[in-house]
């Protein structure tokens, strides 16, 4: 019996640990979730070759992909454009760098590889001008590139991202004659923070874009166009089917969308090495009025209301989805179950290789075409308006 005490003295203290330990995953996991995102350093710089203008990279699944990136650096030049790999090796890359860089430019070691390649709207060498929406956030900045069409498109950007993130696909609207307005949200970093300063994965920040929408309607536009980028999409989504303004919204472009976040989290938790049940133990804690708030949200995540593959019936625009099969970071699983769902609203064409957010740095011939021959099917093109 002695023996027996002393077994369950030991036992209970691990258990409590145990399930101490479990808690603090959970809520550490949820709490990543809804917290804006920093911008992570994950390339290396091995060597930059100033004569002949080229910078050497380890080898990562981004940073050997052709096409034309961005790289976030410390030292001299902050943000420099990358192009062509010229030559590569089990651990290394060799591109051709676009930004000239000086011999004796500081360019420390830690980076982060971008698909933004425009940082700024001056860069895209069109007419632009800041403006502000008010939304229920307070006064959220905007660019804006006019044109005289009155279909505007109104482009919503990612998750740890700001509006640069959708400054690429500008110059493809503005070739169909259409203005563009590039949206922050709230808690974005640009927009006003609320209270908690969270993410609530779509369901608070389309309140921002509907406002935009107004915005849109007060200054000459009929009809919009979403576009929506990563988390973009989801909050793109949940204006579709949210807004009063909805009738207004004539078609929505989704790059790499979160069509269901459950979907997203379950993957994203494998890749980082957590098993079931903590992943669903952790949307559980953001789903709850309660244990939302101890994982830094400001209240429940109502994760069904964000499920638009259970809510298909619910769209009414017609929808381009542009989804690399290869995201590896948002899979497309949920994008091709959206588009067999309501096959009468969606078109998907095929893309791999590009990963995420990526399909225009990898193959913009074929995103550009997608875009211009879909919108103008859809009579919302420059030669359409004039027929």
């Amino acid at each position: 019996m002695k023996s027996l005490r002393h077994a369950v003295a030991l036992a209970v203290p691990a258990v409590i640990a145990a399930g101490a330990a479990v808690a603090f995953t959970v809520f550490a996991t949820a709490r990543r979730v809804v917290t804006p995102a920093i911008r992570r350093n994950d390339t290396q710089i091995i060597a930059v070759d100033t004569g002949a203008q080229t910078i050497e990279l380890n080898r990562t699944p981004d940073t050997e992909l052709p096409g034309r990136y961005g790289l976030f650096t410390t030292g001299t030049y902050g943000y420099v454009k990358l192009g062509a790999v010229l030559s590569a090796d089990a651990k290394h890359v060799r591109r051709k760098l676009l930004t000239q860089i000086e011999p004796g430019a500081r360019v420390d070691r830690d980076a982060a590889f971008s698909g933004w390649y425009y940082v700024t709207p001056s860069e895209l060498h069109l007419p632009w001008e800041s403006v502000l929406i008010g939304s229920p956030a307070g006064p959220c900045p905007a660019w804006l590139f006019p044109a005289a069409s009155d279909t505007w498109v109104i482009q919503v950007h990612g998750r740890g991202t700001t509006r640069s993130e959708c400054l690429r696909a500008v110059p493809v609207f503005h070739a169909l004659g259409l203005p563009t307005m590039v949206v922050s949200y709230r808690n974005d970093g640009e927009a006003p923070r609320s209270r908690g300063g969270a993410y609530a994965l779509g369901t608070a920040e389309w309140r921002d874009v509907d406002a935009a929408i107004g915005y849109a309607l007060r200054h000459g536009a009929r009809r919009v166009v979403l576009m929506g980028w990563s988390m973009g999409g989801a909050i793109a989504l949940q204006t579709a089917v949210s807004s009063g303004h909805r009738s207004a919204i004539a078609a929505l472009i989704l790059d790499s969308p979160v069509v269901d976040w459950r979907t997203v989290l379950r993957f994203q938790a494998r890749e980082s090495g957590l098993r079931e049940p903590l992943p669903a133990l952790a949307m559980g804690a953001l789903g709850n009025s309660v244990t939302a708030r101890l994982s830094g949200a400001e209240g429940a995540i109502a994760f069904d209301q964000l499920d638009m593959v259970a809510r298909a019936s619910e769209l009414e625009a017609p929808i381009l989805l542009l989804h690399s099969d290869d995201d590896g970071f948002v899979p497309a699983d949920a994008s091709h179950a959206l588009a067999a769902a309501r096959p009468d609203l969606v078109t998907m064409p095929t893309f791999s290789v590009a990963r995420h957010t990526k399909i225009w740095n990898y193959d913009q011939t074929g995103w550009t075409a997608a875009i211009t021959d879909w919108m103008m099917a859809q009579g919302l093109g420059e030669v359409s308006a004039s027929a």
